[in-house]
C-alpha cells in the first residue's frame, strides 16, 4: 500500500516538516521545468531545514522553524560527532545525510546560483545534482522515519512532486484539462506528465470525465500501455508516465499549444 502523502514525515514537526516538503518540490518541479537557476537555489533552503532535522533527531527535541546554521560545514561534523543513538536511522542521520549537506550547500553558494561571481552559471549538471542529492535525502528520511524499504520511500519522494502547465487547473477535487479539444488519451498522458509519479486510475477517470471505467481502461490505459507511452499496473489500478509518453506529451501536446520553439 502505497503512502499516504498527506501523512508523509507526520513525526516531524509541522514547522520543519512543510518547508522541507515545499522546497523539494520546488527543486523538482523547477529541474523538471528546466529553470536550472529556481532549482539550484531552493538546495540551500532544503539543506538548512534537513540540518535541523537531523540536529533534532540526535538531540530528542526539535526546533520550532529552520534558521541558517553559522557554519553548515562545521555544524555538520558536529553532529556526526555526536554518540549513537541507537534509534534506527541513526547512520544516516548522523553521518551519511550530514556529510551530503556541505557538498549540496556549496552547489547553491558557490557555484554563481546564490551570489554574483561564481565559478559556474546555473547550468543542467549542478541542477542534476542538487536534484538527485535532495530526492536521496528525502527518500533516506521517508525510510527512516516510516521504516520502509527504500523502493516504496522513493515511490512516496516521487509522488510529492507535480509538474507545472496552465493547460491544467485544479478546483481542489478533480484536475481538470482546459483546451476541451484535446482527446482523452492525450488529456490522459497530459496529467501524467503534471503528476510525475504514479496516479491512481480513478483519479484520472474523474479528472477527464470518462464514462465508462471498464472502456476507459481497455481503450486508453491499455492502449497507451502497448505504445510503451504509460506503465499501467492494472492490479494496483495505477498508471505512471514513461520518457516516451514525456516526450509526446512536451512536443506534441505542449509545446504547439503555448507556442514553445524547439
Amino acid at each position: 500500500m502505497p503512502l499516504d502523502p498527506t501523512k508523509l514525515l507526520a513525526a516531524i514537526p509541522a514547522g520543519l516538516r512543510d518547508p522541507l516538503l515545499d522546497t523539494y518540490r520546488e527543486i523538482a518541479s523547477n529541474f523538471a521545468e528546466h529553470r536550472w537557476s529556481p532549482s539550484e537555489l531552493e538546495g540551500g533552503k532544503f539543506c538548512e531545514v534537513v540540518y535541523w532535522i537531523c540536529h533534532g533527531f540526535l538531540a530528542g527535541t526539535y526546533v520550532a522553524a529552520p534558521t541558517k546554521p553559522p557554519n553548515m560545514v562545521a555544524d555538520c561534523r558536529r553532529l556526526e560527532s555526536n554518540p549513537n543513538t541507537g534509534k534506527p536511522g541513526d547512520h544516516s542521520l548522523r553521518i551519511l545525510i550530514p556529510r551530503i549537506l556541505p557538498a549540496l550547500y556549496d552547489i547553491r553558494n558557490n557555484r554563481g546560483v546564490g551570489h554574483v561571481g561564481g565559478d559556474v552559471d546555473p547550468n543542467l549538471m549542478d541542477a542534476t545534482a542538487v536534484y538527485s542529492m535532495a530526492s536521496w535525502i528525502l527518500a533516506e528520511l521517508v525510510r527512516v522515519f516510516h521504516n520502509v524499504k527504500t523502493p516504496e520511500a522513493q515511490e512516496a519522494v516521487d509522488g510529492l512532486v507535480e509538474r507545472k502547465t496552465p493547460l491544467i487547473w485544479s478546483a481542489g477535487t478533480a484536475k481538470r484539462v482546459l483546451d476541451t479539444d484535446i482527446s482523452a488519451t492525450d488529456q490522459t498522458l497530459l496529467l501524467l506528465h503534471q503528476a510525475l509519479g504514479w496516479m491512481p486510475e480513478a483519479e484520472l477517470v474523474a479528472s477527464i470525465e470518462y464514462s465508462n471505467p471498464s472502456v476507459y481502461r481497455t481503450k486508453i490505459l491499455k492502449v497507451l500501455h502497448k505504445a510503451r507511452k504509460i506503465e499501467y499496473d492494472q492490479a494496483g489500478q495505477r498508471a505512471h508516465i514513461s520518457p516516451k509518453g514525456s516526450a509526446h506529451v512536451e512536443e506534441k501536446i505542449i509545446a504547439p499549444r503555448l507556442n514553445i520553439k524547439k
